[in-house]
Parts: C-alpha cells; sequence; structure tokens
C-alpha cells in the first residue's frame, strides 16, 4: 500500500466519516447514474490527487461514498482506461484507496459488446472469467514477488451466487460468460470478434480486466457485471459507437442496479 494511498484515505475519511467502507463499486460508460442511488458525500477526482483523470464521456469523475441499501460503499463515478494514456495500472491507486478505507469487496460493471445472440442489447451479464486479449497486464514493473497473482476464480464464485440469487429476487434476466479484453480506443474488426468468439468469450469490452488484476492483488474479492450496449461487429447490422454505448446503456443499467441493490445486503 502505498504512502499516497493512505493519505487519500485520511483525507476522505475528514470528508465522509471514519466509518470502513464494505464494497467499492467501479461504474461503466452510461452507469455513472447508479452513483446517485448513494446516500453519502460525493468528492471530485480532481481533490484527490493523483486520481486519473476519466476523460471519456459517460463517466463521472468523482467518488462517492456513503450508504446503499444498508451497505457502506464507495463508488467510483468514472474509470481510466488503458487507451487513455498507455497505462494498465491507471486504477491503481484508486483501489489502493478503497483497500485503505476498509474495503473487502470490488464489484465492477461495463458497457460490452454481446457474441451470443440470446443475449442482446439491453441486457446483463456476470462475469465469470476473462479472456485478456491484449495482453497487457497492470502489475508490469511491480518489484515484489506480489505481481504473480493466482487468477483462478478471480471473479468470486460465491459473490456470483449472490448475484443470481439477487437477479431472480428481482425478477431480472442474467446472464453468466467470458469477458475479453480489448484495449480499444477502436472498435474490434470482424475477424477479431470472430477469432475472441473460438476463443471462447461470450461479451468484449475495453475496461475492468486491468481493476480485476488490481483487486486480486490487493486482496479484494472481485466481481464484475456487463450491461450489454451492442451486438459484437459482424454479429448484426446495427451501428457501433460510443454514442451508441451511451445511448443503450440505461437499457441494462436499469436492470444491474436492481440487481446490485438486492445482491449488496448479502455481500
Amino acid at each position: 500500500m502505498s504512502r499516497n494511498a493512505e493519505e487519500l484515505a485520511d483525507k476522505i475519511r475528514e470528508i465522509a466519516g471514519d466509518a470502513p467502507v464494505r464494497v467499492g463499486l467501479i461504474l461503466g460508460s452510461g452507469l455513472g447514474h447508479l452513483a446517485g442511488a448513494v446516500e453519502g458525500v460525493a468528492i471530485p477526482y480532481d481533490e484527490l490527487e493523483g486520481f486519473p483523470h476519466a476523460g471519456v464521456s459517460g463517466h463521472v469523475p468523482q467518488l462517492v461514498i456513503g450508504q446503499l441499501e444498508g451497505v457502506r460503499v464507495a463508488v467510483f463515478g468514472g474509470r481510466a482506461h488503458y487507451y487513455e494514456s498507455g497505462r494498465g495500472d491507471a486504477m491503481r491507486l484508486p483501489l489502493e484507496v478503497l483497500k485503505a478505507l476498509g474495503a473487502d469487496t470490488m464489484i465492477a460493471t461495463n458497457a460490452a459488446g454481446s457474441m451470443v445472440p440470446d443475449m442482446p442489447t439491453g441486457e446483463i451479464m456476470a462475469l465469470s472469467d476473462h479472456i485478456n486479449f491484449s495482453g497487457l497486464n497492470p502489475l508490469i514493473g511491480e518489484q515484489t514477488d506480489a505481481r504473480f497473482v493466482p487468477m483462478k476464480d478471480c471473479y468470486d464464485p460465491a459473490l456470483r451466487e449472490v448475484f443470481v440469487a439477487a437477479a431472480k429476487a428481482a425478477e431480472v434476466t442474467l446472464h453468466q460468460g467470458v469477458y475479453a479484453w480489448y484495449s480499444g480506443p477502436s472498435f474490434e474488426t470482424v475477424a477479431e470478434i470472430r477469432a475472441i468468439r473460438t476463443l471462447g468469450a461470450d461479451a468484449v469490452g475495453m475496461s475492468t480486466v486491468p481493476e480485476v488484476i488490481l483487486g486480486r492483488f490487493l486482496g479484494l474479492r472481485c466481481g464484475a457485471i456487463s450491461a450489454i450496449t451492442n451486438m459484437a461487429a459482424g454479429m448484426s447490422d446495427e451501428s457501433i459507437s460510443h454514442s451508441h454505448t451511451k445511448a443503450m446503456a440505461p437499457l441494462g443499467a436499469a436492470k444491474l442496479e436492481k440487481v446490485l441493490r438486492a445482491a449488496l445486503p448479502h455481500i
């Protein structure tokens, strides 16, 4: 844990109170409105030295600390992506701060493209595993042996069972599948999607995997849910763009919020 993370955690406690955080939530493109459901204090990233500038439209760069369904949470309204700076570890400091605030669980959300015909736009998918199609890693340069992080069950099976039960209780269909990380910022080609499907992926996106690697490095229990905003290249005739992603994200966001609200008391 870096000294900077401890200092930032102290600053956040001065603003939001000393009670330890239980769960961290990272919100993806078009999903930032979920932070508004939290009863608490919002701190802009630019007031937290070293936090990344979330420069992607559809993200709200602020940290919200407060209560959601009776659970004290830290909600990251925006994330930094590899494609913004070429840094795979751009979210390391925020996650170190999350750990310093007392959290033992991290839940990431993202907007993703589906490669499964029966999982169309507007559906949501709990990640059961991932394929690091980019080949990049946020722990490159880490000097300690802690960098050799085992990734079996990196998406905690017990946590995923909570998501499944929560979805059933909320009467929401929750798919499960493998997520492939593509670095972006350009979208994937038809040939790349064909390759990723052959490798066994069900959805593709430009985030989450670095955060889960970092989360496991820090000893956090990790889970993730994708909001399907489009069919991947070659899977349909729809035009894929970031504007389309932001426009379609609310379709899955409403379902995702129901599942998270139902799940949190049981995490």
